[in-house]
């Protein structure tokens, strides 16, 4: 399945949009985390990550997540993650990431 990146600033809500799609692992999630870390240090806002058509995310896609976490502590923001599929959701769950990121809303889809 393919990957897809997608930024883009919303003064309304003061953060980063992003919507992630396809499945998040070895082969791009240090380009994943290059990006939102380059967003982070160009402004330093909450991010929203969009969910919906992200179908897969495994360790190394974790660990590019905890890494970005790490940097929006710096600045004393977070991460919000939205309309995760339930099999992601679960995930999260397992590994008590639900406990150091926001989850809002799970996808029924």
């Amino acid at each position: 399945m393919d990957f897809s990146i997608d930024s883009k600033f919303s003064e309304k809500k003061d953060c980063w949009l992003i919507t992630i799609s396809g499945e998040v692992d070895i082969f791009n999630s240090a380009e994943m985390k290059t990006k939102i870390i380059e967003l982070i240090d160009e402004k330093p806002l909450d991010i929203r990550i969009e969910c919906k058509n992200l179908a897969y995310i495994d360790s190394t896609g974790l660990g590019a997540f905890i890494a970005v976490l790490k940097k929006t502590k710096e600045f004393e923001k977070s991460i919000y993650f939205q309309n995760l599929k339930p099999s992601l959701s679960k995930l999260f769950k397992i590994t008590n990431l639900d406990k150091v990121f926001i989850i809002e809303g799970d996808s029924n889809e």
